[in-house]
């Protein structure tokens, strides 16, 4: 009885054990040249990056993928742009702040921050069009250029929140009305090329 008890907690510590990390986000940045840049990925984006400034490569790795990332200020706005692994595009993000929130959308996204933390802190807000599939690549980065508010973006949040005893970082999607659509547990950043 003693051992089926025994197993039947090992199951259910380690069947948990994987459910628990499978809403973490273990996301590294590593900086690269343009030359390692996906050339497809490029191609969509070289006339735009013709008047930014600060145009900076990345490869981010995922506990689940690979893409490429191309960040870059135009207009006084900051862009981060993302590829998968093939060159094609996933998503644009725009940096922004609440007041670029309608007022509607914000409300309901900061109700659903205070059911589900004891306390937060909003630490990061960016605009993103995610590219649907069936539309042109060219259509999603036209839209993102032009700044458009479109009920197919979404609102993607770094938020640092107590649930239980400590305070954690999480990234939380919303849509376009302020909407719940996902939380992730994210690491904080990379810090390994820091010597001490």
């Amino acid at each position: 009885m003693k051992r089926k008890f025994t197993a039947i907690l090992c199951f259910l510590l380690l069947f948990f054990g994987l459910f628990s990390s499978a809403q973490n986000k273990y996301e590294r940045e590593y900086r690269i040249r343009k030359i390692q840049f996906p050339k497809k990925a490029l191609g969509y984006i070289e006339e735009k990056l013709t008047n930014a400034r600060r145009i900076r490569f990345y490869k981010e790795t995922d506990s689940l993928k690979i893409s490429y990332e191309a960040k870059f200020k135009k207009d006084r706005l900051w862009y981060s742009i993302e590829f998968n692994q093939e060159g094609d595009l996933e998503d644009i993000e725009i940096l922004i702040g609440a007041v670029d929130i309608p007022d509607e959308a914000f409300n309901s996204l900061k109700t659903y921050l205070s059911q589900y933390f004891k306390k937060y802190r909003i630490r990061k807000i960016q605009q993103q069009y995610p590219f649907t599939e069936g539309e042109p690549p060219e259509v999603t980065i036209k839209n993102a250029f032009q700044n458009l508010m479109l009920p197919s973006i979404n609102y993607e949040l770094i938020v640092t929140g107590k649930k239980e005893k400590n305070f954690e970082q999480f990234e939380v999607l919303f849509d376009a009305e302020g909407n719940f659509k996902s939380i992730r547990k994210s690491l904080p950043p990379n810090y390994d090329h820091v010597l001490y």
